[in-house]
């Protein structure tokens, strides 16, 4: 009896948003992404596109929460991108968030955002200043960066 209560309880919990989700539902295009629930409270109850936009708001507020975060999708990857575009563009320096993603890129799951990141990654062995140069030569063409001529070589500018 005791069992059965528990289950009931944890189905009535889960579907009324008690409970916080630390992945997507099984069965969704991005089933293997996962996420600390220490780091993201995220209400049982969303819809799958509504815990993507809950998640890369949690980004967008506080960027180094991303490392905590298995295979992350293309969208939550593009919000680190835009970052490191603002970044540059406010003359920072993006290497940490650029850190970040790639060690998104340690999971053979994480799909790329940006065709060919993956390969450069590898080829440059994770090293963020290549990785930086490998998105200010390609990101523009995928309208995630603006990519602007600059005195020192190629300035990244973000939308």
């Amino acid at each position: 009896m005791f069992p059965i209560l528990t289950q009931a309880l944890a189905y009535v919990s889960r579907v009324c948003g008690f409970d916080t989700l630390d992945s997507f539902p099984p069965g969704h295009a991005h089933a293997r992404t996962h996420w600390s629930g220490a780091h993201f409270d995220i209400a049982s109850d969303l819809k799958p596109d509504q815990i993507e936009r809950a998640v890369c708001e949690k980004i967008a507020n506080t960027p180094m929460i991303f490392a905590h975060i298995a295979n992350p999708t293309p969208d939550m990857q593009r919000v680190i991108l835009g970052m490191i575009g603002s970044r540059v563009q406010h003359g920072g320096q993006p290497l940490d968030l650029v850190a970040l993603l790639v060690g998104a890129y340690r999971s053979p799951y994480t799909k790329d955002a940006l065709p060919g990141l993956r390969a450069a990654i590898e080829v440059h062995e994770g090293d963020p200043r290549a990785v930086l140069d490998f998105l200010g030569d390609s990101a523009a063409a995928f309208g995630v960066i603006d990519a602007v001529p600059h005195q020192s070589g190629l300035k990244l500018v973000g939308r």
